[in-house]
């Protein structure tokens, strides 16, 4: 199986779509655990978990086939339902990031055994390039690609599992990768003589922290596991477990400490300067960046008719929806709607900042793909979305560029 690291992406689906709710484990079974196909990080979380366990005076039995039938494509949501109702207690290793979306989650989630996330690799004899655009690779559909497409004078080089990420490396197809840092440690245990140059990924997507999740006796599990992993902690276990999983100090120094995470619909409100990578009012959408509100500027919201939402919509679903989520709600990227991203005052972003953004490094996949009237009709799709309503007046492409106005939760809201 060639599972890719999607279970990353995976943890702010199950955190969108609300409550997992497993059948108890047999007394004779022990409390059942699994871990995530495909996740290089399995032979860590697997030990983490014993330790923890044994550590809390609970039988522990692991389930290996919890996530049988699994694809190419990672683990499913129902594949997921399907372990936790029948084969698993606990999910070690689920990876959970500051910009994840909780809301309506009902999983009870430990404290985070070990903080981890996307790094930048190169190899000892990778040389930026004298001209043209860098090649840089990165996993298709992951927070890899989301980190890859913001960064400036790229070229994307889009890979099917983390393992193959690492490798377009280490075999000189690209002169640069983003990764989760797992895969960087399991790549090099199975190739002893390749070494990586490892630098931080200075993005709010880049931060992530493995964790216990729990079902349905979450509520009784979560304070005897918490109280086992702060014991490990405090008497060196943990640090010893984890050791060749951590972070080198060349990566951790560009990315902020994570002490408690913070989770709502969108980058936490500290993150936004992180994210957006702003410039000041009246500099122009340059690509990667977002403009900020202009404090002195005051402006109606441009306007949109009934019939660019329904487009917009559509457009929407198909190339935006897999990572922003159905519902605007967010899944590996941020959410597009409520007050993370358009608050009732006091907003960080104009429209036409957003919309620049959007039109030059969206789909994250192909960015500007799109004709300028389809992005258009996206942005109003946002704007409806957000509480304004439609008019009779199109909005074009021009317009919504020019749009000074603060982005704002409409009245409806």
């Amino acid at each position: 199986m060639n599972t890719r690291l999607n279970c990353l992406a995976l943890a702010s689906v199950l955190l969108a779509t609300g409550t997992l709710i497993p059948e108890p484990a047999s007394a004779a079974a022990g409390v059942r655990v699994c871990t995530f196909p495909g996740s290089p990080s399995v032979a860590l979380d697997e030990a983490v978990a014993r330790e923890a366990l044994r550590t809390a005076g609970i039988a522990l039995s692991l389930a290996p086939g919890g996530f049988d039938g699994s694809d190419d494509d990672g683990v499913s949501l129902k594949e997921l339902n399907k372990a936790l109702a029948r084969k698993c207690d606990v999910i070690a290793g689920f990876p959970r990031s500051s910009v994840a979306d909780g809301a309506g989650a009902r999983m009870t989630f430990s404290r985070g055994y070990l903080r981890s996330g996307y790094v930048s690799v190169t190899t000892r004899e990778s040389s930026a390039p004298t001209g043209g655009a860098e090649v840089v690779a990165a996993t298709y559909a992951s927070p890899a690609q989301l980190i890859a497409v913001q960064q400036p004078n790229v070229r994307l080089d889009l890979e099917n599992t983390a393992a193959l990420t690492v490798d377009a490396v280490a075999s000189g197809h690209a002169h640069r990768a983003i990764v989760w840092y797992p895969a960087v440690v399991a790549y090099s245990i199975t190739h002893p003589g390749q070494h990586f140059r490892i630098a931080g990924a200075a993005s709010p997507y880049a931060d992530w922290q493995l964790v216990f999740a729990f079902g349905k006796n979450g509520a009784a599990l979560q304070p005897r596991v918490d109280a086992a992993l702060e014991k490990m902690a405090s008497d060196g276990r943990l640090a010893a477990l984890t050791r060749k999983w951590t972070l080198p100090e060349t990566a951790q120094t560009a990315q902020a400490a994570a002490a408690t995470f913070a989770y709502r619909d969108g980058p936490a409100r500290s993150d936004y300067a992180a994210w957006s990578m702003t410039l000041a009012a009246g500099h122009g959408a340059e690509q990667g960046r977002i403009i900020k509100v202009d404090a002195s500027t005051a402006a109606d919201a441009p306007g949109f008719d009934s019939a660019q939402v329904a487009h917009g919509k559509t457009l929407y679903s198909g190339a935006c929806a897999k990572c922003h989520g159905p519902n605007l709600q967010g899944l590996n990227a941020p959410a597009l709607r409520g007050p993370a991203f358009a608050p009732a005052a006091n907003a960080k972003l104009t429209i036409g900042g957003v919309y620049g953004y959007m039109t030059n490094n969206m789909p994250a996949d192909r960015p500007g793909k799109m004709k300028p009237q389809e992005y258009a009709d996206i942005m109003a799709f946002l704007l409806y979305s957000n509480g304004y309503s439609a008019g009779s007046t199109k909005l074009t492409d021009d317009n919504a560029k020019a749009s000074k106005t603060p982005l704002n939760a409409g009245p409806s809201q």
